[in-house]
């Protein structure tokens, strides 16, 4: 992780920035350098942001459906980026200062992009989903102010909007932006489905948008032209996608917030997130791909 600069204004419960060399690696691994690079559950966006700063793909399409998430990445990536800025710099950061300002109701995209970086900052975990509770103590004793650094989230927010010409961003439905370049061998797809705390057995929401129909998503994704990077949480039941789906499984080490070390799995159609991939694994594929099964998904089949 050291070698991936912060780029996101956000900090993300579950972001990937720790995954980002591994796409690095699948990205060059590919036969052909991609021309779009498309992120349907945008979210903090670090992988899109490093493929846009790092020139890995021509152009990076983002999505988002969540309404704050959304405006913070409309108002980013348009002419009111300065303005946020100058919001972000200019506040006077104390819990009742936060208490105020949250209470009221932002009456356009600009205020609410303010508020949802608000939240995303004084927030406990970063959890921006309704009902969080505020920051109590933070580190060193710093209380809401403890994850609030306005010259640094200016800093990003400027060198985002620098290389807003390589950045498109629109709000609404991953399936839609998947769909509108799943014909398109040119593009390279980076999927990051949200997920529920702990994994899908958990109760407390991380994000206001958590919610995806897992079996519909591999297969709509199975039939991309383009390259696919689907990333889960290690289960049975997404391996058991991929092989029916003819998308191989490769496993990679991470560290939870408690510094044990878990697996995650990364699924591709093509090229590797790893320096090698054995020899078995490609045979394996092909196997499965022999085999694949056109027809769409059954309504019945258990969402994960």
């Amino acid at each position: 992780m050291a070698s991936v600069p912060q780029r996101s204004p956000f900090r993300y419960p579950g972001g990937k920035t720790w995954l980002v060399p591994y796409v690095r690696l699948w990205l060059k691994s590919l036969p052909r350098r991609p021309r779009e690079f498309v992120e349907p559950f945008a979210g903090g966006a670090i992988t899109g942001l490093t493929v846009a700063a790092e020139y890995l793909a021509r152009r990076v399409a983002l999505a988002e459906i969540d309404e704050g998430v959304s405006a913070v990445w409309q108002t980013v990536l348009g002419p009111d980026y300065r303005w946020l800025i100058h919001k972000i710099t200019e506040f006077i950061i104390t819990r009742e200062s936060v208490v105020k300002e949250l209470s009221q109701t932002p009456r356009n995209c600009r205020e609410l992009a303010f508020h949802t970086i608000l939240r995303n900052r004084v927030q406990r975990g970063g959890i921006m989903a309704h009902g969080a509770s505020l920051v109590k103590n933070g580190e060193n004793g710093r209380g809401v102010a403890s994850r609030w650094y306005p010259q640094t989230l200016a800093n990003r927010i400027t060198a985002i909007a620098e290389m807003r010409n390589r950045i498109e961003f629109i709000k609404g439905d991953a399936f839609d932006l998947i769909q509108r370049y799943l014909n398109w061998k040119t593009a390279a797809f980076f999927v990051d489905p949200p997920y529920t705390a702990g994994g899908k057995r958990a109760g407390t929401r991380l994000y206001n948008h958590s919610q995806v129909d897992h079996e519909r998503l591999f297969w709509l994704m199975s039939k991309a032209k383009g390259f696919l990077m689907l990333t889960y949480d290690e289960s049975d039941e997404v391996r058991s996608l991929a092989n029916r789906y003819a998308l191989r499984v490769e496993e990679v080490p991470m560290k939870n917030t408690h510094h044990a070390i878990m697996h995650e799995y990364v699924i591709t159609n093509q090229g590797s997130c790893l320096d090698t991939a054995p020899l078995e694994l490609e045979a394996a594929y092909l196997t499965r791909k022999l085999l694949n099964r056109a027809s769409p998904p059954q309504p019945q089949l258990q969402r994960l």
